[in-house]
């Protein structure tokens, strides 16, 4: 008989995993809230420790770009943005994201490749199409 947390599986006891998916929610949401009100660095830093927990939760990348982006952050922004397409690669805000990231770090091509992309999945968007016609004009 082993030890409750020493679990062969990987996954938590309910109690604790309960526990475990509350704090990352309650990360999200004050990081939100952050956002909403114009504070991405403070935001950033809820979200970084929400990644630690939750390291594929493509919200959290894609919340976490967000942050970063806001906070002149492109580089890293970049990053959270990638992996967050890479985690759902269907999230056409994820694209939109890493395209204006890739824009602001000099990957030209690539910031088009990724708002055609958001485009495509989102036709009537016009913020992803103005993005565009700014990029290529």
């Amino acid at each position: 008989m082993g030890d409750q947390h020493d679990r062969r599986d990987g996954k938590l006891p309910a109690r604790e995993a309960a526990s475990h998916d509350a704090n990352v929610y309650e990360l999200f949401e004050r990081a939100r809230g952050f956002l909403a009100k114009g504070h991405p660095h403070q935001a950033a830093m809820l979200l970084g420790r929400a990644k630690i927990l939750e390291p594929e939760k493509g919200s959290i990348r894609e919340t976490l770009g967000r942050a970063l982006y806001l906070s002149g952050r492109m580089a890293p922004a970049r990053r959270e943005f990638a992996k967050a397409v890479q985690i759902d690669p269907v999230n056409d805000y994820a694209h939109f994201g890493l395209a204006l990231s890739c824009a602001r770090t000099g990957q030209r091509t690539r910031a088009v490749a990724h708002l055609k992309l958001a485009i495509a999945m989102r036709p009537g968007a016009e913020e992803y199409r103005k993005a565009l016609e700014r990029l290529a004009g």
